[in-house]
């Protein structure tokens, strides 16, 4: 699968064949501050391992330490310099794993989970088949009654 942002400067490959074999893969965030580094009422995104992707142009990528987090652990946000399309993050919770922003790709997989889906807006329905967290990925598990 690969990816560019607005303007091409940077370049993402993820080699994983198993992005549409099936199972799902990636998830949404309802999280305050991924709302607005994606600009809509949620972020599609890519948790992955490090070594599964390949970066082109990464001389271009602009870094923000959003320390802000609902998390509480502080998470590096990189943008293209030139056009500040979001491209991915990077967070001590999930070490050797990168957090891609599935907008850059012409193809996003089916999400397996939404994170923060306790702040999901009051007109957004859970996704059906995806595992809702209270908070952050893989944590506390949110019962949907």
């Amino acid at each position: 699968m690969e990816g560019t942002c607005l303007c091409g400067a940077v370049r993402v490959e993820v080699k994983d064949d198993n992005l549409f074999g099936g199972q799902r893969r990636g998830h949404v965030c309802h999280c305050t501050n991924c709302r607005k580094t994606a600009g809509t009422a949620a972020a599609t995104n890519l948790l992955i391992e490090s070594d599964k992707v390949v970066l082109s142009g990464e001389h271009n990528l602009k870094e923000y330490i959003d320390t802000q987090t609902l998390s509480g652990t502080p998470l590096s946000r990189y943008f293209c310099f030139t056009c500040g399309n979001p491209i991915k993050s990077v967070t001590s919770l999930y070490p050797g794993k990168v957090i891609l922003k599935l907008g850059i790709f012409p193809k996003i997989p089916v999400p397996e989970w939404e994170s923060f889906a306790s702040q999901r807006q009051s007109w957004e329905k859970p996704i059906d088949g995806c595992v809702q967290y209270k908070t952050k990925s893989l944590g506390e598990e949110l019962k949907i009654e």
